[in-house]
């Protein structure tokens, strides 16, 4: 086990703007765009537009692990605005001003299966010796702003979600699964709430992606002191 000091480090950068910013290139922590509350979204405009347009080819150009979703804060913007995709032939969606307004009292145990209509378990116990990261037993959250690093998250197994689209017109949906688990996800990003705060707040454990001795991808268990 490898032990980790000081997994949260405050970071003094500095975005730039538009121009200096490279919207292919996604924000990593400890950045601090990633650590606190975004702004809401009041102007719907060409700009917002260009905005959304990068952060979907930002999505699109995702490899190992491939994402899912992307929120505004993890290309440098600090506004309430992500999009998804859970499934590679799924049209990208864009969520703008995102508000959970109510949650299911069921919990799921994990991230849910992509294809489940309904919050499911993804197979028994995932142990994280036995399986690797591309099991569809994995139940592991992990984040394109934290490399390497998984977590399983205990989530609503829906929600309902208030949201505005990109020409400001507003809706209210409901979602189940790992669409929902997404949708919880990201609304976190706009927040400043990481996944891994989640994780540790419900007391636990978080992995490392490493090398086993035959050059295997594996998990370590991550020690925090």
């Amino acid at each position: 086990m490898q032990v980790i000091k000081n997994f949260y480090r405050k970071s003094t950068n500095k975005i730039g703007d538009r121009d200096k910013f490279c919207m292919k290139q996604i924000v990593k922590v400890p950045h601090n765009v990633l650590t606190r509350p975004a702004e809401s979204i009041r102007v719907f405009d060409s700009k917002l537009i260009a905005i959304i347009e990068d952060m979907k080819k930002t999505l699109r150009a995702t490899r190992k692990p491939k994402g899912v979703g992307l929120a505004a804060p993890q290309v440098g913007f600090a506004l309430r605005m992500f999009i998804t995709r859970p499934k590679d032939d799924d049209p990208i969606r864009v969520f703008i001003n995102p508000e959970i307004i109510k949650r299911s009292d069921a919990l799921t145990e994990g991230v849910p299966a992509r294809n489940a209509t309904h919050s499911v378990a993804v197979g028994p116990e995932w142990d994280p010796a036995k399986r690797d990261l591309a099991s569809p037993d994995n139940k592991l959250e992990g984040c394109l702003s934290i490399d390497a690093i998984w977590g399983r998250v205990k989530r609503a197994s829906g929600i309902s979600l208030r949201y505005q689209d990109e020409v400001g017109v507003s809706h209210e949906e409901e979602f189940t699964g790992f669409m929902a688990t997404i949708l919880q996800h990201e609304t976190d990003h706009t927040n400043g709430i990481l996944f891994t705060h989640r994780v540790l707040e419900q007391k636990g454990k978080l992995y490392q992606s490493v090398k086993d001795a035959e050059g295997k991808e594996a998990l370590e268990e991550i020690i925090l002191k």
